[in-house]
């Protein structure tokens, strides 16, 4: 289904270029005839192809491995299909984060600088992770970590991160007001192939370390005392996925604002149509976190075109019915 719905996603938005269009226009990358009348006639398709939704497309599908494959490790790390990468605390944390840098830098985000535009990145991005580092460190004790104190502590920070978030929003003026609120809806307006190259790399370096682990996840499913007679290194296993959960929704959220029920429904209903190996259940996670982001994003597009909805906002409208529906359908099953 991948490359269909990419091929879609080209072809629609407030312009629509149709599929010969698109077909002319990846030909004409490979031809040197710069000076023909069909190229200069496809040139405003090629710009709108490859410097406007290309880029776009990219970074919503490895922003959707991302979140989603991250979401199979939280749940297996739980043990629980209904956790969520933010129980960690990198969500409130990046939130904090990047409204810190939009109230204290105001102006350069309102001029829209590239320079403060990067710095709101950094400042989610470091916020994610301390905010990490806190829920690490409180729940870590000299018998090792645990994952319900984990829970907690992530709940703890959530809520300091919300009520720190609404104290900003509180003494923004109404511009600050409006970027920390767009912000935190989640947008892929600010795609560029900069931004697709530092994602990409995130998302290839999880989607290459965090199969590595699908064995322990398989058997910490079955405890954690369990694991540790399999020879698993329960406390190193726990250390190595959190920080690169940590570093992949850190990502996430500083180039793409909060985005949710990607790491919550996706694994949930790949496991439902799979099973809950995770040899199978991470990479099938993360195909179908790219293809349901790069959907959600398409429709963003077009839906009040020519304006554009926040892609968080579509997750949300697509994801929580979706669930709703899994849930029913699991009650009857029981």
């Amino acid at each position: 289904m991948l490359p269909l719905v990419v091929l879609f996603a080209l072809g629609t938005g407030t312009v629509n270029i149709s599929i010969a269009d698109i077909w002319q226009a990846i030909m004409g990358l490979f031809s040197n005839d710069s000076s023909s009348s069909s190229f200069s006639s496809s040139s405003q398709i090629h710009t709108i192809l490859f410097d406007i939704r290309l880029p776009r497309i990219l970074l919503a599908l490895c922003l959707g491995v991302i979140l989603a494959i991250s979401g199979a490790v939280m749940q297996g790390l739980f043990r629980n299909p209904l956790a969520d990468p933010s129980l960690i605390g990198v969500s409130g944390g990046a939130s904090v984060g990047a409204s810190i840098v939009i109230v204290m830098a105001g102006e350069w985000i309102q001029s829209g600088s590239a320079l403060g535009l990067s710095a709101v990145a950094v400042g989610a991005f470091v916020g994610g992770f301390i905010a990490t580092i806190l829920v690490y460190r409180l729940a870590t004790s000299e018998v090792g970590t645990s994952v319900t104190t984990m829970l907690l502590a992530g709940i703890a920070i959530g809520a300091i991160a919300g009520a720190l978030n609404s104290l900003l929003s509180y003494f923004a003026d109404n511009d600050m007001l409006r970027q920390i609120s767009l912000w935190q809806m989640g947008n892929l307006s600010t795609a560029n192939w900069s931004r697709v190259a530092m994602v990409a790399a995130v998302a290839a370096l999880l989607g290459g370390l965090f199969p590595w682990d699908s064995r322990a996840l398989n058997a910490l499913l079955l405890g954690e005392s369990e694991a540790r007679h399999l020879g698993i290194d329960v406390q190193r296993v726990k250390r190595r996925l959190i920080v690169l959960t940590a570093l992949g929704i850190g990502t996430s959220v500083a180039m793409a604002g909060m985005i949710g029920f990607v790491g919550l429904i996706v694994p949930h209903a790949i496991r439902l149509l799979i099973g809950p190996d995770h040899r199978w259940l991470l990479p099938g996670s993360a195909l179908a976190g790219g293809l349901l982001l790069i959907i959600a994003d398409s429709l963003a597009r077009v839906v009040v075109a020519p304006t554009e909805l926040p892609t968080g906002i579509l997750t949300a409208l697509l994801g929580a019915p979706f669930f709703v529906a899994l849930l029913i359908q699991r009650r009857r099953e029981i």
